[in-house]
């Protein structure tokens, strides 16, 4: 077997196992032209992965719970603008981010990357998203902004507002947004965004922006550091991750397109409306200093207006973060 086929076995073996029933790793070994040692083997790696596989003696493997692949075709059906199907499909990458930067000189605008599981995905300052396969939404959009970065102004808290959107098409209308690039529901952490620009001042840069959503989280991730949901919990239900992904790109499409003519200002009161720290006590930690006060939302700019004792004053960029009073 070459190189480019031990990911193909992978994804042979898992649409094999995605209807829910066992299967043995003879049968298995039969279908790929490979030991039934060489798929225990690749079992392993799939499970590392944190794809939720078990096996019994005299049956075979067999996943926890039935999975429906993600599917280029299926989803691009589904987009309210054909023009809007050039997108991707991987099984197994680093980093959904990691390809568009590779390759985003020669994609269109609106290119969307969609992956099964990541095995380097990150969040903001370095931090590791854990990417379990199957089980969330790993999305990375290419923009170019022919202005510069001076046209980027406030872009993470717009997509904050989209990824809400597309929450609420789908029945989760209690989705909040936490400054400057989180999505929280009920206090917990349901998606993270990632945005990355390259590019010189006073010239055109290259924009990806990183959508991290849990769907459907086995019990087995031990990784996650906070508090956090998923779909599937607070809707009580499967969720159809192909339906789902292509809600977000056409609300992804269209939320670009309207920041890209008018900026921030139309996107100011709706994510006012969903500030999970509006009128809260919060604390800001920007580095070795921390500021308490009462959440007031955003300025025109998107900065964070904390009120204090001094007033009302605007905090953005760097090292901040936000944690509840």
């Amino acid at each position: 077997m070459n190189q480019l086929s031990s990911d193909a076995i992978r994804t042979r073996i898992v649409e094999y196992l995605a209807p829910g029933h066992f299967c043995s790793g003879e049968v298995l070994g039969e279908q790929l032209g490979i030991s039934r040692a060489a798929v225990s083997n690749h079992i392993k790696c799939l499970h590392d992965l944190g794809l939720d596989i078990y096996s019994v003696q005299g049956k075979g493997y067999k996943l926890a719970q039935p999975l429906i692949l993600l599917n280029k075709s299926t989803i691009a059906a589904q987009l309210s603008n054909p023009g809007n199907a050039n997108l991707i499909v991987l099984n197994v990458i680093d980093s959904t981010n990691q390809y568009i930067k590779e390759h985003q000189t020669e994609l269109p605008n609106g290119f969307v990357c969609l992956a099964e599981a990541q095995t380097a995905g990150r969040g903001r300052h370095g931090r590791k998203w854990v990417s379990p396969y199957g089980a969330s939404m790993y999305l990375s959009m290419h923009w170019t902004f022919a202005l510069g970065y001076q046209a980027l102004n406030g872009l993470s808290l717009v997509i904050g507002v989209a990824v809400v959107e597309a929450l609420k098409k789908l029945g989760i209308v209690e989705a909040q947004v936490k400054w400057p690039n989180d999505i929280y529901v009920q206090g917990k952490k349901l998606a993270g965004i990632l945005i990355e620009v390259e590019g010189q001042m006073g010239a055109t840069c290259q924009c990806v922006i990183g959508i991290g959503l849990n769907v459907a989280l086995p019990t087995s991730v031990t990784q996650i550091d906070q508090p956090y949901t998923d779909m599937q919990s607070i809707l009580e239900q499967d969720i159809d991750r192909n339906r789902f992904a292509a809600t977000l790109i056409n609300e992804l499409h269209t939320t670009m397109e309207v920041f890209e003519k008018s900026g921030l200002q139309p996107f100011i009161a709706p994510w006012q409306a969903a500030d999970v720290y509006a009128n809260k006590a919060i604390k800001l930690i920007i580095g070795q200093k921390t500021i308490e006060g009462i959440g007031r939302g955003i300025d025109n700019s998107g900065a964070l207006l904390i009120e204090t004792a001094e007033g009302v004053r605007a905090y953005q960029g760097g090292e901040i973060s936000v944690r509840p009073g």
